[in-house]
């Protein structure tokens, strides 16, 4: 096995990074790492009713699809992420409980009482500080899961909050859990770095490696041109989401206005407004609608098109979002 550690913050090229040492190495690695601040999505979810998009769209926080199945999961400062790519035998390759021992060890010998629980999570007490997933690729498994140690919190918890009941779908839904950071759990937290040499140290004892991988040049251009190709495309973060049926609502302009859409690959196949004193412009956005990306910037433009917002207008209002997303 192999240790790749490193600190390269942009979330889209670390999580195509794991794509790439999946399909094109038969190596089996250990990756220890950390990236700036992203709403990751299982790969069979509907990406819009999975975070709390006006926030995350406001924010700049990106939203990413993931190669492997499971829930949502936030990444930014304070999170360690752990990805274990092996190697074995078809049928037999998804064990969750297998997979997480190493960092449950690694846990509970640096005093942290934690426990695998549940489907696919490591908690403490009860609370979640690891969610995990995996995914298979011929005779390899990909595992990867995170770990909150002092991530915000706060900023995590609004990121994903949804409203329920506006999309209805088929899509794999996630299960919210109360989550806690393992620095809360230790009377001298050491600071975030610190803590994952830590890991690192354990998993290069765990595992008897002795090899450090650092990918070439090539590794890097491969993986870069596997970003621009599919992992900073919106076909892949949104458009990959299941069928969808929407259904929105606000108080706009002293009206009650309700929205309904059938979209399908993220592009709108259907809408119908309704609601009291609909003016001839919402009448002709409407009909606008369908072949159009479901997708805050693309609802801006029609509005203005349809002169319903100023032209100079920026950014979505509350009430707006409201009833498109």
């Amino acid at each position: 096995m192999k240790l790749l550690y490193h600190s390269r913050r942009d979330p889209f090229y670390n999580i195509a990074q794991e794509e790439y040492l999946l399909k094109h190495s038969a190596d089996e690695f250990a990756v220890l790492w950390w990236s700036d601040r992203a709403v990751v999505i299982g790969k069979h979810q509907n990406a819009l009713a999975e975070v709390n998009y006006p926030y995350v769209y406001s924010r700049n926080i990106p939203v990413i699809r993931r190669l492997s199945g499971g829930g949502t999961v936030f990444h930014g400062p304070g999170n360690l992420n752990f990805t274990f790519i092996r190697n074995g035998v078809p049928g037999k390759l998804v064990d969750f409980k297998k997979h997480t021992a190493p960092i449950v060890d690694f846990l509970n010998d640096a005093g942290i009482p934690a426990r695998f629980e549940g489907k696919n999570d490591i908690r403490v007490d009860g609370l979640k500080i690891s969610g995990n997933a995996e995914h298979v690729y011929k005779q390899r498994i990909l595992h990867h899961g995170t770990l909150l140690y002092n991530a915000d919190l706060g900023l995590l918890n609004e990121s994903i909050r949804i409203i329920p009941g506006r999309y209805k779908d088929k899509s794999v839904q996630s299960v919210r859990s109360r989550v806690a950071n393992i620095s809360g759990f230790l009377k001298n937290a050491p600071a975030f770095e610190a803590f994952a040499k830590m890991c690192k140290e354990y998993l290069r004892a765990y595992f008897d490696i002795d090899d450090i991988f650092l990918p070439g040049k090539n590794d890097e251009k491969a993986v870069e041109m596997l970003v621009r190709e599919k992992y900073r495309q919106w076909s892949w973060n949104f458009g990959y989401s299941p069928d969808y049926q929407f259904n929105g609502n606000t108080h706009f302009n002293d009206s009650d206005i309700s929205l309904s859409m059938f979209v399908k690959k993220g592009c709108i196949v259907s809408a119908a407004f309704s609601g009291i004193d609909l003016t001839p412009s919402w009448m002709a956005l409407e009909k606008s609608l369908p072949g159009n990306r479901h997708e805050a910037s693309v609802m801006l433009k029609l509005l203005k098109e349809h002169h319903i917002v100023q032209e100079q207008q920026q950014v979505l209002t509350a009430e707006l979002f409201a009833l498109f997303f």
